[in-house]
């Protein structure tokens, strides 16, 4: 596989390079760009992460729309200012794909990111799991391996 992939909705076709869009994605982050994060965003995203609840302090693990992304980016570039990601993978799928990488306190996240039909992100859900789970996310979110 290529590592490219048609996102298609009403007969119109985008084609996405994921190894691209994985690498870029994890610049913007450990650049702490917050408008180059949400360039990869759709207007009408929804997220689903359980890093949600614990930035917002609300009980709901989701962010809709790409304002509300982006206040809750923005909360966690603040709350993790040395913040950096390391790329480990990506598989691409027919529209989506799954990013693998290193995050936060060093935990093995995985994202699972649809795209709509101009190649942005409309739908993702995040998921963590490793060996050490500190302090930064409950260890009833997390999958021990």
């Amino acid at each position: 596989m290529d590592g490219k992939t048609q996102a298609m909705r009403d007969g119109m076709a985008k084609t996405i390079d994921f190894d691209r869009l994985a690498r870029d994605w994890i610049a913007a982050w450990n650049a702490h760009d917050l408008e180059k994060i949400l360039s990869h965003y759709a207007e009408e995203v929804e997220l689903l992460s359980p890093f949600v609840a614990r930035l917002t302090g609300r009980k709901a693990s989701v962010v809709r729309g790409k304002k509300a992304l982006r206040d809750y980016f923005r909360r966690g570039l603040a709350t993790y200012p040395r913040l950096r990601f390391e790329f480990i993978r990506v598989d691409p799928g027919a529209g989506h794909c799954v990013l693998e990488y290193r995050s936060v306190n060093r935990l093995r996240a995985a994202e699972l990111m649809e795209f709509d039909e101009h190649g942005k992100i409309r739908r993702v859900m995040v998921h963590y799991f490793g060996q050490t789970v500190g302090e930064d996310l409950p260890a009833s979110l997390a999958v021990r391996s």
